[in-house]
């Protein structure tokens, strides 16, 4: 595709849909501003009040100030029969007859929401919809046999998603809650869950560490989105993890990669080739 630059081997390109409406940034100026603006201003160690330890009073006040600055019926609560192994959308049943699953809380815990804004550059993929035809009608196509059929494409700009949660969940179930949500099969360990936060006119952008509590953190920054937000991004801090990716992927980077050289290559030889020109014709 002109607009993605996906690349496909020949005999898979039946098993592959894209939508490929545009270039991913295509009508949002202010995507990539802010996006350089968050790489500058990335922080790494949580903020003091981050580190704060609240015991069972204390939790009960600060859900009792949240619950009253907020404008939509998206409150906290504590748990008060019984809670879940730390999924996400736990109900909270009757103390008699606990569901399969969940054990009586004792601890203190609480649900609520957070919102989580995806802001994913590259395509995400999910489950074929429809069966794909052989290159013969009515016999199985002997090259196609065993493979997993999938269909990718953009996520939307600005897409935006609640999940009701517990203060027990970390950042890395949530991250599961997201991609099955959407049905995305991409290994989860592609993505990372971030915090973003704006002060004195500038994004500071932290990630996550799996075992961090969401919900916690919401509830100690308060419901203001300016204070604390969440972003699902690609997980591109750090070192890349290639063992996540599968043998096709790997070798469709490599090709990708062959494509951005031969580019680079073919832009500079082009301005060099403008200049020699130049001169000759000052000359």
């Amino acid at each position: 595709s002109p607009d993605c630059s996906f690349t496909c081997h020949y005999r898979c390109r039946a098993l592959v849909r894209l939508d490929c409406s545009g270039p991913p940034g295509a009508g949002d100026e202010d995507d990539g501003t802010e996006q350089a603006l968050e790489k500058d201003t990335n922080v790494d160690e949580p903020g003091e009040w981050e580190k704060a330890e609240l015991d069972q009073a204390q939790v009960e006040q600060r859900i009792k100030e949240y619950n009253s600055q907020i404008n939509s019926n998206l409150f906290m609560s504590l748990v008060q029969g019984w809670r879940g192994a730390g999924g996400v959308t736990v109900p909270c049943p009757g103390p008699t007859h606990p569901p399969p699953g969940v054990s009586q809380n004792k601890d203190g815990s609480y649900t609520g929401f957070i919102k989580v804004q995806l802001k994913l550059v590259r395509p995400v993929s999910v489950p074929a919809t429809k069966r794909v035809p052989s290159l013969q009608a009515g016999r199985p196509g002997p090259r196609t046999q065993g493979v997993k059929r999938r269909t990718s494409f953009y996520l939307p700009k600005g897409t935006v998603k609640h999940l009701h949660i517990l203060s027990h969940t970390r950042a890395s179930e949530v991250i599961d809650a997201l991609l099955r949500k959407f049905t995305v099969v991409d290994n989860p360990r592609k993505f990372a869950l971030f915090e973003r936060s704006e002060k004195d006119e500038q994004v500071y952008l932290r990630k996550l560490a799996d075992e961090e509590r969401p919900l916690r953190l919401r509830l100690l920054a308060g419901p203001s989105e300016k204070v604390l937000s969440f972003v699902l991004k690609e997980n591109e801090t750090g070192e890349v993890n290639w063992d996540a990716f599968t043998l096709p992927e790997l070798h469709n980077f490599l090709r990708i990669l062959q494509r951005e050289e031969e580019e680079h290559v073919r832009q500079l030889r082009h301005r060099y080739a403008r200049c020699r020109q130049k001169m000759q014709e000052a000359l």
